[in-house]
């Protein structure tokens, strides 16, 4: 099984971001590999952080996804972040091309995967 966690960021005025992976054309959420013996929480921060440049506060634990690639079980466990005082977003040029913040209905549209629209639906849930 491979784990990985990542994190739906969200600023002050509701806006998620999106990131661009050029390798897959999609538009997904930022996540990645866990590293051994790291904690998911870690892998959520450093993720976000490598990929957007910003600097993630983790605000709360939101859940996971499980998919399958290709014959492996992928499960990636998602936190709620929100930017610190480093707040410019800049693409890392590698996995990430370009980043995108948007409202939180228009996210769902452009999420190339149901996983992470599931994801971004939790943060509309009524409580």
């Amino acid at each position: 099984m491979i784990e990985a966690a990542g994190g739906v960021v969200i600023r002050a005025d509701g806006h998620v971001l999106l990131v661009h992976r050029p390798r897959y054309d999609d538009w997904s959420l930022p996540k990645g590999k866990r590293s051994p013996g790291e904690p998911l929480v870690w892998t959520a921060v450093r993720e976000v952080a490598e990929e957007t440049g910003i600097e993630p506060l983790v605000l709360t634990l939101l859940g996971a996804s499980r998919y399958q690639v290709g014959q492996q079980a992928k499960v990636v466990t998602w936190f709620l972040i929100t930017p610190g005082t480093k707040q410019h977003s800049q693409p890392d040029g590698h996995e990430v091309d370009a980043l995108v913040w948007t409202p939180r209905g228009e996210a769902l549209s452009l999420l190339s995967y149901p996983s992470d629209r599931a994801i971004v639906q939790l943060l509309e849930a009524p409580s």
